[in-house]
């Protein structure tokens, strides 16, 4: 039997260029901020941001809690982004109707 693989956020990387560039960063500004400039390498933003690697937990908290959104947001294909970033509510957020599954 063969390992079925986990379902992935589609729109994850979009959603984490967009966080860093409506902050107003650059990728070595969003690591900075995040205090990660020591542990991962600038390369590792841009593969995150091309869907080309998966982001560990913290790493997304840390753009979560940049942004003043909940996790859930980044994660959940069928939420978008809020307009103006960073939220002044974290409760703020807009759900897509057209999609039913999660990714």
């Amino acid at each position: 039997m063969g390992r079925v693989p986990r379902p992935k956020p589609s729109r994850l990387g979009e959603k984490l260029r967009q966080v860093r560039i409506s902050l107003g960063l650059s990728q070595n500004e969003m690591l900075r901020a995040m205090g990660w400039e020591e542990v991962i390498d600038r390369s590792a933003i841009s593969d995150y941001e091309n869907n080309v690697r998966e982001p560990p937990l913290p790493v997304l908290l840390e753009y979560a809690r940049a942004a003043n959104i909940y996790v859930e947001v980044l994660i959940d294909d069928r939420l978008d982004l809020p307009n103006k970033l960073p939220c002044k509510r974290k409760s703020e957020r807009t759900c897509r109707d057209d999609q039913s599954r999660f990714w």
